[in-house]
């Protein structure tokens, strides 16, 4: 033991291995890393050597700091997501007298017993109008439910309120969807001046206060004969069609715009709504 002073200094000595290697001499810290005889220092940091004291930074080397995070958050525009236009905001420019409806963006909701032929004439306004125009059957919705689907024709009860009331929200969704990146939309429903609960209060509140109402009310020998040429559950009993029209008889006095079409085809009621429209849009209604 006499004859080797200079031990205590190098604690990891009783390792013979670490003789053989000339590098390590140049590099005397490096006696405190038993396990990196073959490049000093380097055993635990393989990037480190070039810059004595990084071996305190083990994560650094290739690129600092990108370690905790490795990508960059997603932009807002590519989340898919949809901004809806404030409840309070117009819906519809103002249209030139004599234009009709013209290049507006509004949102109509078409109104109509059973055989009034409100879902075809909303379906031929919106496929000829000049800009994108979106039409959304209540009907089309509701029948969404297939398994459970609340019937009315078996009777109204809580089911088929709950079913509507979600139906009529769907609607209203898509519709200011539809609003909120500028493409009209046109809603048919058969909506009773004397049932407030599901009346025209919901589709303001889903849609929003631009929400332009006509009635369509063509006479009931037109009705039942339209309901006669239906199947499934869209077919009405004779009675029930006579009860639905006589309510519908109360939009009168309503300052609702109506529209008796019993004389008109497709085409000639598609072309007096988008008129109807056209004044709403200049004197809208009170509702």
């Amino acid at each position: 033991m006499p004859q080797h002073p200079a031990a205590p200094q190098h604690p990891a000595a009783p390792h013979p291995a670490g003789a053989p290697h000339p590098g390590a001499p140049p590099h005397p810290s490096s006696g405190q890393h038993p396990a990196a005889p073959p490049h000093p220092g380097s055993g635990q940091h393989p990037a480190a050597p070039p810059h004595p004291g990084s071996g305190q930074h083990p994560a650094a080397p290739p690129h600092p700091g990108s370690g905790p995070h490795p990508a960059a958050p997603p932009r807002a525009d590519l989340t898919g997501h949809v901004p809806l236009p404030p409840v309070s905001a117009p819906l519809a420019p103002p249209v030139e007298h004599g234009a009709g409806t013209g290049a507006a963006t509004l949102a109509v909701l078409l109104i109509g017993p059973a055989g009034a032929g409100k879902t075809t004439v909303a379906r031929h306004w919106a496929q000829r109008r000049r800009v994108p125009t979106a039409h959304i059957s209540l009907d089309d919705v509701r029948e969404w439910v297939c398994s459970g689907f609340a019937d009315p024709q078996s009777g109204w009860n809580e089911h088929s309120e709950a079913q509507y009331r979600l139906a009529r929200r769907t609607c209203g969704f898509a519709a200011r969807n539809f609003l909120a990146n500028g493409i009209s939309c046109i809603v048919d429903d058969a909506v009773f001046p004397d049932r407030p609960v599901v009346g025209l209060g919901g589709w303001k509140r889903h849609v929003g206060p631009g929400l332009l109402p006509v009635v369509l009310l063509p006479g009931l020998e037109i009705v039942l004969e339209r309901n006669a040429e239906r199947s499934g559950n869209r077919r009405l009993s004779d009675e029930e069609v006579a009860a639905i029209h006589g309510r519908m008889a109360g939009w009168y006095g309503s300052g609702l715009p109506i529209i008796d079409n019993s004389t008109y085809d497709v085409e000639t009621t598609a072309r007096v709504l988008d008129d109807v429209l056209a004044r709403a849009i200049a004197s809208p209604p009170t509702w």
